[in-house]
């Protein structure tokens, strides 16, 4: 891309896009409808959902059938909440916490001042988003990350909403999974295509 690093991750190609952005809207999908939705071969799509799949992002279920018949796999979106939990982003999600905790131990002026578990959602989020090929910034006061310049910007402008719509699904994700007071609330519109800023919220959790 030419306005920034290189795209990795769950968002390094159009077609896991379209994958992610139809199990963010629909659980329980099908090889047959993605395929259909989508226009790719089945072996694509197999390919596609096993490395998101891989990387804690969607999740696979078996169908339960009252009826005589081979179940289908179903495939749906890792968003973290008890039902649709990925144990990779579970796993993930622990790692970026102990690799953050050592940080704060060596430079403690790194430590959030939005509490224990926000700080560990941080450290989440911030190592999902370095794997998606982003450079983010985080400003824990205003609540924001600033993810400039969009390595996205060169691609095609009617696509952009998609994306922006996906990857805040997978932020909301990563954030739930964490397990704190944070939430991803939306991407900042902007007339610069490579400017792009995440706002964040403080959820009532923090009341208790």
């Amino acid at each position: 891309m030419a306005n920034g690093g290189p795209v990795c991750g769950p968002i390094s190609t159009f077609s896991r896009v379209q994958l992610l952005h139809l199990v963010q809207t629909r659980s329980d999908r099908t090889i047959g409808e993605l395929c259909d939705a989508t226009g790719l071969h089945p072996n694509t799509v197999r390919e596609h959902l096993q490395r998101l799949i891989e990387g804690g992002y969607v999740i696979q279920a078996s169908e339960h059938r009252t009826t005589r018949g081979r179940p289908r796999t179903l495939y749906s979106a890792a968003t973290g909440t008890a039902d649709a939990s990925s144990p990779i982003a579970r796993n993930k999600a622990k790692a970026a916490a102990e690799r953050g905790d050592l940080l704060r131990r060596v430079l403690p002026a790194s430590a959030s001042a939005l509490g224990r578990d926000a700080t560990y959602q941080l450290d989440a989020l911030i190592e999902h988003l370095e794997e998606s090929g982003f450079e983010p910034v985080v400003d824990d006061e205003q609540l924001t990350v600033d993810l400039s310049p969009c390595p996205h910007a060169a691609g095609r402008a009617e696509d952009r909403p998609m994306l922006c719509s996906v990857h805040l699904g997978l932020m909301q994700g990563v954030l739930t999974e964490a397990g704190g007071p944070l939430a991803a609330e939306a991407v900042r519109a902007t007339a610069l295509p490579a400017d792009c800023t995440v706002q964040l919220r403080l959820t009532e959790m923090t009341a208790a």
